[in-house]
């Protein structure tokens, strides 16, 4: 059952600091923060919001947006957080398709203002009373986080309460997380890591966090020498930043029991670095569907197997299998099938899609991971087309729908190639009667895509090559953009 855990420590441990939010600079204990849940809650009451409505919430990292989710869930409605980043009709897509009882946020485009849903936050008056409050059974959904999907249709990951309960109570069972933790959150709430990794769980045991509206690598560094933060983590990119920035040197990390990037691959030699000063640094892994905290490397192994994201959690069971759903031998490559009570309960309206991902109940990730012969998991790569670019995820497929909009273009292909600082970027071909520049395309894309998903380099063909089947040769443009990338200078 899912029960409200701010309530529960606002009645046991009152004073406690459950969050300093550095954006209004208000310290909230576990009681205040719980009374500002109710407030909120109060309002959407009032505003009409009942069981199985949809409240969608588009903004930066805020206060508001821990305040509505608990105050969502508390009238058994369901929370659908956005990314103010995506174009505005990627993001009037998603409401279309996910019909709000009301629609908040902050600095919304014009399209959205005039939405029937759309109502400003502070306009809202509370309700003199609530309903009373009620545990949550295990399938409940309780939060729809969408994400890109591989044909361009943005996928609603159903959350159900058994699932975040599942991930919270397996994090802190395998001491990854502890009641006197205090950790940063400063990745995004429309993410899974921004409410499952480090928050929620933390939350559960009445620890403390630290909230910033983005990520700042100088702020991090202060907060750990300030607050005496204990863990945290980030994806790649935010952890490179963090060790180039000037602050690292002089920086006590003492009192950090690990650091843990997610999202992307991480740099050996980066790890390496981070090590010399003593900090325990992990890899993690999961997805939307399926944690996203799957797996878990020990503190005193992170120094021997720096690249491996460690075993499974006991409430997390994996496969890697071949083509045929065969479990492979030791060290040899295949798909990542995960099965558990932290699987979600599907796409929103979209039953026949996740239906064709599962596998006697295990989740077909489209990752591809191999297996040592002491039972240690490795990420190799990805068997979808997807490429991630500084953690966030970035579909060819979405890119391409896209691209082909633009009249003088016939057909476009994207593929992910290396970056030094981003990881990966696309890399995108196309067929037309004009050769378009980067800038002119980027430009065309503002309306349609959010900026991270536009193409780092693009190439005009007067044909696009076919394999004999007619289908597009991917694995020659791979190589093309491969060879191009790598002649610029850049490095994985």
């Amino acid at each position: 059952m899912w029960k409200n855990v701010i309530a529960e420590f606002a009645l046991s441990q009152p004073n406690k600091t459950a969050l300093l939010d550095r954006i209004s600079g208000i310290r909230f204990s576990y009681q205040s923060l719980h009374q500002e849940i109710e407030r909120r809650a109060k309002q959407l009451h009032a505003a009409g919001v009942t069981a199985g409505e949809r409240v969608v919430w588009i903004s930066t990292s805020s206060l508001e947006h821990l305040t509505l989710f608990f105050a969502t869930i508390r009238l058994d409605a369901l929370f659908v957080p956005l990314n103010p980043r995506l174009a505005p009709h990627e993001l009037q897509e998603i409401c279309a398709d996910v019909e709000p009882c009301l629609l908040l946020g902050k600095a919304l485009p014009e399209l959205l203002l005039a939405h029937p849903a759309y109502r400003p936050l502070e306009s809202l008056l509370p309700a003199p009373s609530l309903p009373a409050e009620r545990d949550k059974p295990e399938q409940q959904i309780l939060m729809i986080l969408y994400t890109s999907g591989s044909s361009g249709q943005p996928k609603g990951v159903m959350m159900h309460a058994g699932m975040i309960r599942a991930n919270m109570q397996a994090t802190v069972a395998a001491d990854v997380l502890r009641p006197d933790d205090v950790t940063l959150i400063n990745t995004p709430f429309f993410h899974t890591g921004g409410y499952h990794v480090f928050t929620l769980p933390l939350f559960s045991i009445g620890g403390t966090l630290i909230l910033h509206e983005r990520f700042d690598p100088g702020l991090v560094l202060q907060e750990i020498r300030e607050e005496g933060v204990t863990v945290f983590w980030a994806v790649p990119t935010m952890f490179q930043a963090i060790h180039d920035h000037p602050d690292f040197a002089i920086t006590d990390f003492s009192a950090i029991r690990f650091f843990l990037s997610g999202g992307a691959p991480l740099p050996l030699a980066l790890i390496h670095s981070f090590h010399q000063r003593g900090v325990p640094f992990k890899q993690g892994f999961g997805l939307t569907e399926v944690g996203p905290n799957c797996f878990l490397l020990q503190t005193e192994e992170a120094f021997l197997r720096p690249d491996s994201i460690g075993k499974p959690l006991p409430h997390s069971e994996a496969r890697v299998v071949d083509e045929q759903g065969n479990p492979v031998a030791a060290q040899q490559v295949g798909e990542l099938w995960l099965r558990g009570p932290h699987r979600c309960a599907g796409y929103w309206r979209q039953e026949a899609l996740f239906a064709a991902s599962l596998h006697e109940q295990f989740f077909a990730t489209g990752d591809l991971l191999r297996i040592d012969e002491e039972g240690y998991f490795y990420v190799v790569g990805r068997k979808k087309e997807m490429y991630i670019s500084g953690g966030e995820n970035v579909y060819p497929g979405e890119v391409e729908k896209a691209l082909n909009r633009h009249p003088q273009i016939v057909q476009a292909v994207v593929v992910g190639v290396p970056h030094a600082k981003w990881q990966e970027v696309g890399f995108a071909f196309y067929s037309g009667s004009a050769v378009l520049s980067l800038e002119e395309l980027r430009l065309f894309l503002e309306a349609h895509l959010a900026r991270y998903k536009h193409p780092y380099y693009v190439k005009h063909l007067l044909q696009l090559p076919l394999l004999a089947n007619g289908k597009i040769d991917r694995t020659q443009l791979k190589k093309w953009a491969l060879d191009t990338v790598f002649s610029f200078g850049e490095k994985k």
